[in-house]
């Protein structure tokens, strides 16, 4: 199988509810990371590494940020004459409704858009969790298994989705027994949102739920099918973190801070593409002291800097403190004021001499634009 013949599908509205906080005004897609990044260019550059080129964004609200941030594509080589990138929003008030109603709904919304593409194989995927997949791996671990469905894993404790779906038995590499929810501990084999599966066993499983009212992909087209379908479980490789809380967010964007980490989610042979700016780099004033910190281009630094994560723009001013702290683009902090354990978003501001703390396990939030 090769990438040319699979088209990727991304849903970038899927748990939004978990990061509430920073998806009120934006979708999960488009979700701030690692200093200079969003949820989604993982995804697409993971889908573009492996030749796939023809690609379908479900949106559902709050895509906005989405479209200036993706655009026609051409980050990821998908602004193209024949194929790219497709944005597929819901087209009236019916389409709304049965996103709203979910998954399955979301997917038969695009059922004319699955029919017209060629590709033979579909890898349908959400934006609420970071790895970098090598996934002509998958494509070939497929074919080699004579997989009807290929779902992707992870090995540790299960994040707090709805319905997350935990590995419960496996015959070799063929998936016996799923259970939704209820975490078991840190040995859990829990699916990412994640799946390779043939176009027309796809639309066929789709037309089926939907003409029964089922709505849930997990309770209604995995579990009910687990039985009479092979599916295949294929163990990932390297770092992966979930996005279901706003802690586990933040803990995701430490975690970068360790080499090991940030090695294996930005690996040489597989880059991580994004929308990129004209921006000057950083500067570091005199009295400037930074350590064990991501600085993206484009800030000012003149204050303390320690463990945290600067997007472009941000400006610390003279004897400002900013540790173990998320600075989205274009955040400020005046002269005098601290920040520990804050997350800040997009253009907020502290005044100057103003004091903020927080808690490892939880942070402070402060919204889009807001001045404190």
């Amino acid at each position: 199988m090769r990438g040319k013949n699979v088209l990727g599908l991304v849903c970038a509205n899927v748990d939004d509810a978990n990061l509430h906080q920073v998806t009120g005004i934006r979708s999960m897609a488009s979700v701030p990371f690692g200093g200079g990044y969003r949820l989604v260019d993982f995804t697409l550059s993971n889908l573009v590494n492996a030749g796939v080129g023809k690609v379908g964004v479900i949106t559902d609200n709050n895509y906005q940020s989405l479209m200036d941030h993706i655009g026609a594509g051409k980050p990821w080589d998908l602004a193209r004459k024949n194929d790219g990138l497709y944005l597929l929003p819901p087209f009236n008030a019916a389409a709304v409704a049965n996103y709203n109603a979910g998954s399955i709904g979301a997917l038969y919304n695009i059922m004319n858009f699955l029919e017209r593409s060629n590709e033979e194989y579909v890898f349908l995927t959400a934006c609420s969790y970071v790895a970098n997949l090598d996934l002509n791996k998958v494509f070939r671990f497929h074919e080699d298994e004579g997989a009807d469905v290929t779902l992707l894993s992870a090995v540790g404790r299960a994040p707090s989705f709805e319905d997350q779906p935990i590995v419960d038995a496996m015959e070799g590499n063929r998936i016996t027994r799923v259970r939704l929810g209820a975490p078991g501990g840190d040995g859990d084999t829990w699916l990412l949102k994640a799946m390779l599966i043939k176009k027309a066993l796809l639309e066929r499983l789709i037309r089926e739920a939907h003409s029964k009212g089922e709505t849930s992909f997990e309770k209604d087209l995995l579990l009910n099918n687990i039985g009479r379908l092979k599916f295949c479980n294929y163990r990932t490789e390297g770092y992966v973190a979930a996005m279901d809380s706003l802690d586990s967010f933040y803990q995701a964007n430490f975690a970068l801070l360790k080499k090991e980490n940030f090695g294996s989610l930005f690996p040489a042979e597989r880059p991580v593409y994004t929308k990129t700016y004209e921006d000057m780099p950083a500067v570091y004033g005199l009295g400037s002291d930074v350590k064990n910190a991501l600085i993206a281009d484009g800030c000012i630094i003149d204050g303390e800097v320690e463990n945290s994560i600067l997007f472009r723009g941000c400006h610390v001013e003279k004897d400002a403190v900013v540790k173990n702290s998320i600075l989205m683009p274009g955040c400020f902090v005046g002269e005098g004021a601290a920040m520990n354990y804050v997350i800040a978003d997009k253009s907020a501001a502290v005044r100057p001499r103003k004091v903020l703390s927080g808690a490892d396990s939880f942070p402070i939030y402060i919204g889009k634009e807001i001045h404190i």
